[in-house]
């Protein structure tokens, strides 16, 4: 009996903590979203089942335009903050100091005179529930990107390969740099 009661508990417990990191991204989007030194950008899941609804239905024998529009159906919701006005090495700390670290797992971490650029996934059951970049550098710029969504780390690929999706461009570098490393 008590094991049943305890149940409960412990995935609220989960739930909450799930929804108090997206609250920390959200706080920090917030926070600098009326200052005008920044530019806001926001997605909403709608617009994006719109383009790939409209992909799909225009693909005609496409298979390539199709496949994008079913995985920009995919995407929930693109946040970007970003600034060429502020201290971004300021702004990339205080970012970085409200994540919960260990709900998140670095893909990518480059540090670089002065500038830092990290990729960070949050998965759930097996799936990329969000992909978040931050960088800052010394020369005043600042992004913030976080997509989320229910993603492989195939669709990221595609997505960085086949999108212009802001923020895209610099994942899709990283990943074919660390490639070859490898």
């Amino acid at each position: 009996m008590k094991k049943l009661v305890i149940l409960p508990i412990i995935l609220m417990a989960l739930v909450f903590k799930a929804q108090a990191q997206d609250d920390a991204i959200q706080k920090f989007f917030s926070k600098y979203m009326e200052d005008d030194r920044f530019s806001r950008v926001y997605i909403s899941p709608k617009m994006m089942q719109m383009a790939g609804g409209f992909l799909k239905s225009n693909s005609e024998d496409d298979q390539d335009a199709e496949d994008l529009g079913t995985l920009i159906q995919k995407v929930k919701g693109i946040r970007i903050l970003s600034s060429d006005e502020v201290n971004g090495q300021t702004l990339y700390k205080e970012a970085m100091s409200t994540l919960t670290k260990n709900q998140y797992e670095e893909l990518m971490d480059v540090q670089d005179k002065g500038s830092n650029l990290k990729f960070m996934v949050r998965e759930e059951g097996g799936l990329v529930r969000e992909l978040l970049m931050l960088s800052g550098d010394n020369n005043g710029e600042f992004t913030l990107l976080s997509m989320l969504g229910n993603f492989t780390y195939e669709d990221l690929n595609m997505l960085a390969e086949k999108t212009d999706i802001p923020g895209m461009d610099s994942y899709n570098k990283g990943s074919k740099s660390s490639k070859g490393n490898k």
